[in-house]
């Protein structure tokens, strides 16, 4: 979906699980930059690529991703990305998930129970080396090189002016992103959308639930006319009033 000039949000579904989850990548470019923002499951690239595809540009031509954390549907089809795309390809992420993306650090949320839990909640009818294999992607996730490192309050000068934004919780460098040009603010897990309706993050799946509600305050300075969640898709309407209302409740 084209929301403005130089920025699309993708749709990448599949079954997950035994049921269809849609995620919701980015991408913006100019005349000079193409630029992806969080990379989808482990062995999503083709879908990825198909999502690229439909909107007339192609995954090759990738300049830049930038990674607003580190969990696995963010981070999964990196590699592979970087891969298919030209060599001069940069990844940017905070300087606390870099570690986590390329794998000097165990991913934060991927704990023994935690791998034990998810394998063991897989369908009955999964069969038995689809288990093993996904077992061995959880414990052994994907890495790969963050090229440079980028903070909270710095404009990165690609498509009109990209600024971060710290949203840490859910992870403990979750970044957000606000396209100047188009007022879209893209957040990742910080936010998410609900039939229709733009909530906090899970409580479940946030490292710390407190710093995230209190970091979505952040936010409250720009003028979000869109915001685009890696869950959810698209909330349109009075953004920011709402994620006011959001860090009051």
């Amino acid at each position: 979906m084209q929301l403005d000039k130089g920025i699309h949000m993708l749709q990448v579904s599949a079954n997950i699980m035994g049921s269809i989850e849609s995620i919701h990548p980015t991408l913006m470019w100019d005349e000079d930059n193409m630029i992806l923002v969080d990379t989808a499951y482990p062995g999503q690239l083709s879908l990825l690529n198909e999502a690229i595809l439909d909107t007339g540009l192609a995954i090759h031509k990738l300049t830049s991703i930038l990674i607003t954390h580190q969990d696995l549907d963010h981070i999964g089809s990196l590699a592979d990305i970087i891969r298919a795309s030209s060599s001069l390809v940069q990844v940017l992420a905070s300087s606390i998930e870099k570690p986590y993306i390329q794998g000097e650090k165990q991913l934060i949320k991927l704990t023994p129970e935690a791998i034990d839990q998810a394998v063991s909640s897989m369908p009955e009818s999964v069969p038995v080396e689809w288990r093993y294999a996904f077992r061995r992607t959880l414990e052994n996730p994907p890495k790969a090189i963050v090229n440079s490192t980028i903070v909270a309050g710095e404009e990165l000068p690609f498509c009109g002016g990209i600024l971060v934004i710290d949203t840490a919780g859910h992870t403990p460098g979750h970044l957000s992103f606000y396209h100047k040009s188009s007022q879209t603010l893209i957040a990742g897990d910080a936010l998410r959308v609900v039939s229709g309706k733009l909530l906090a993050p899970d409580r479940q799946y946030c490292c710390d639930f407190n710093i995230a509600k209190e970091s979505l305050k952040n936010l409250l300075p720009y003028d979000i006319k869109k915001v685009i969640c890696f869950h959810g898709g698209l909330y349109e309407g009075n953004c920011n009033q709402r994620i006011s209302e959001i860090c009051e409740s």
